[in-house]
């Protein structure tokens, strides 16, 4: 904070926010993320270290002409993060808050990306569909009882759209693995972090939902997620289990 704070009185205010509980990425203004300088403004989820790990998993499906659909994009760290390692990508974006789209709009600008507003596919133009190589999405995998324990920084300046994920967690995962094989092309992957708890589980959705999976797990990170690829046998049968 020494480091931001332009004077005393600057200074002051941020101890006494981060006092409060209020993320010191907020605070600061941006988060780093896998080298990179991510604007986070007040309000926005926080990019956490550990999905670094999904960043790494899809830079390694992705080819230099990859469709690549960043669904519950934030502020668009996973995106940034994907395409700077491979500007050749075509890379979409959407979230359903709108302040995350105006903050994700910004850390994607440098790149020409358009991020879009609404409820996970909803505002992607249909001629993407069967034309995505890469699916990825930091749903919100919290469950709904679980968020009152989270820390209070989480629990109190973070949009609870980002963390609550229902019941088990895994309802917007659910919603995702069903249309996910109608975006996908095929050989396409939908890749989402869980709970290492989850993972079983979201993976069963993913495959009843006719993509093949496979769950990868970082222990340096203490990170998991599930890799669902559409294969040309792939039957969509849009099952939520």
């Amino acid at each position: 904070m020494l480091a931001e704070a332009k004077t005393n009185s600057d200074l002051n205010r941020m101890i006494e926010a981060r006092t409060n509980g209020v993320p010191l990425e907020q605070i600061l203004g941006w988060a780093e993320f896998r080298g990179l300088r991510v604007e986070i403004t007040p309000g926005i989820f926080v990019p956490r270290y550990k999905t670094e790990f999904l960043v790494e998993q899809a830079i390694s499906l992705c080819e230099s002409d990859s469709a690549v659909l960043d669904l519950c994009c934030g502020s668009g760290a996973i995106g940034l993060a994907i395409i700077s390692n491979n500007p050749a990508i075509q890379l979409l974006a959407s979230d359903i808050d709108p302040l995350a789209v105006s903050c994700a709009a910004r850390n994607l600008a440098p790149f020409g990306v358009e991020v879009f507003e609404g409820d996970l596919f909803e505002p992607i133009s249909e001629k993407w569909k069967g034309r995505i190589n890469v699916l990825v999405a930091n749903a919100p995998y919290v469950p709904t009882e679980a968020i009152e324990v989270m820390p209070r920084e989480s629990r109190l300046y973070e949009p609870h759209i980002s963390l609550d994920g229902g019941y088990d967690g895994l309802e917007v995962h659910r919603r995702i693995a069903m249309a996910a094989p109608d975006w996908l092309t095929t050989g396409g992957h939908l890749l989402i972090e869980t709970g290492e708890n989850q993972g079983s589980k979201a993976a069963k959705i993913f495959s009843q939902n006719g993509l093949t999976s496979r769950i990868v797990h970082s222990e340096e990170l203490d990170a998991t997620v599930v890799i669902g690829t559409k294969f040309p046998s792939t039957v969509t049968t849009h099952s939520a289990v």
